[in-house]
């Protein structure tokens, strides 16, 4: 028998550098919306309680379409819904740069929350087939190519903002965006519809049923724990540059790193994240990945300048960069239960923290002001280290 039978795919196949760029076009856009926060506010004169619903559409969007692009991907396969939902994504930038009222302006957000919502799920989707058809994880790269977006639309916003304006960023954003969209397009695998459904109650006996409830509750407690350590993101990229400019004097172009610099350091984490965890196991890296987001988030609510608090942004991308991947990994990896139900069930309760919370922080920081918040997001973060133990299950490899 040849040798070449058990050769591995190339590293860096066609299915998954497209993959990688959607990721990458995703977070693109969804950091290039960051440093547009402060004009967008300003120029329909919204306090923080209002630009809170604002924002608020925005994760309702994207919650209402999570389920619906599910179900279309079911039928479809995900290439098919990805790279449609990624189509109608590249220019939707200029829809919130152009609304002339509050109104129109909420429907834009709706509509983009609901496009990056359901190109999440689906990239995904088609992130776990690569996974599949060649052997190896590749999840953990897709989210820091994801990050490695964010930085780039956040640092090059904020300076586009502040040499030409916000319609010529907005206008270039979706020209970048759609590149990205037009090189993955025919290099997406191709996936079948994912019809399979496996009944776990009626699986097997007794014991089993024992063993589901057991598996139930550890997958909600798994969920709440992505909610957390999801939501300081949220909050870091709907607030963090309004947060350097009214609090610590930043100008356009440095509250826009804000994000940038979470997220370049999430990015970073993350492609090392899959070796971090070989080596010193998914418990151990959760643990010291909790103590440095807790840290960073301290740091850059009591900083005293905008440099300092950039800083603090940047551990805590260190820290929060590998406990989602672990969770869900954990997740699908819980005896007792199938690996897709486990998985929807954290991935729906973890976007709900990053989309809906920083909605409620807007409401709070009106009375006690952007700093309070980062300093009290720690607190949070001592339940997931308390929880540590689940992330053992991220543990265990297929077969």
């Amino acid at each position: 028998m040849s040798t070449s039978t058990f050769a591995a795919p190339p590293l860096a196949s066609p299915q998954r550098v497209a993959v990688s760029l959607m990721f990458l076009a995703n977070g693109f856009v969804v950091g290039s919306w960051a440093p547009k926060i402060p004009e967008f506010a300003a120029r329909l004169s919204l306090d923080e309680s209002a630009l809170g619903l604002m924002i608020m559409c925005f994760g309702i969007g994207s919650l209402c379409a999570m389920p619906a692009v599910g179900m279309l991907i079911s039928k479809n396969g995900s290439h098919k819904v990805m790279r449609f939902v990624a189509a109608l994504t590249v220019p939707c930038l200029m829809f919130v740069t152009v609304a002339p009222s509050i109104w129109t302006a909420a429907a834009a957000l709706f509509l983009i929350g609901a496009l990056i919502g359901g190109m999440d799920v689906a990239m995904n989707a088609n992130a776990v087939e690569v996974e599949k058809r060649q052997g190896r994880a590749i999840m953990s790269s897709c989210h820091g190519f994801w990050s490695l977006g964010g930085v780039a639309g956040a640092g090059l916003g904020g300076v586009l903002i502040a040499l030409y304006g916000v319609y010529a960023h907005a206008l270039a954003a979706s020209i970048i965006t759609c590149i990205a969209v037009v090189v993955a397009w025919p290099r997406v695998l191709a996936d079948p519809p994912h019809t399979h459904t496996t009944d776990p109650v009626n699986a097997g006996a007794g014991s089993s049923r024992v063993s589901l409830l057991g598996a139930g509750a550890a997958v909600w407690l798994t969920g709440i724990i992505c909610l957390i350590m999801m939501t300081p993101e949220g909050a870091i990229l709907d607030w963090g540059a309004l947060y350097l400019r009214q609090e610590l004097g930043a100008d356009p172009a440095l509250s826009g790193l804000a994000f940038g610099a979470f997220s370049a350091a999430m990015a970073l984490m993350r492609f090392l994240g899959d070796l971090v965890r070989d080596r010193f196991g998914a418990v151990r890296t959760f643990r010291v990945s909790c103590v440095l987001a807790m840290a960073g988030l301290g740091t850059a609510g009591l900083a005293n300048s905008a440099e300092l608090a950039i800083a603090g942004f940047a551990v805590a991308g260190l820290g929060f960069a590998n406990t989602v991947p672990i969770a869900f990994s954990a997740a699908g990896n819980l005896p007792g239960l199938p690996q897709g139900l486990a998985i929807s069930v954290v991935t729906f309760m973890g976007y709900s923290g990053i989309l809906f919370a920083p909605s409620v922080i807007g409401f709070i920081a009106e009375h006690t002001g952007f700093s309070a918040v980062y300093v009290a997001l720690p607190l949070f973060v001592l339940m997931p280290l308390a929880f540590s133990s689940l992330m053992r299950h991220a543990d265990k490899r297929a077969g």
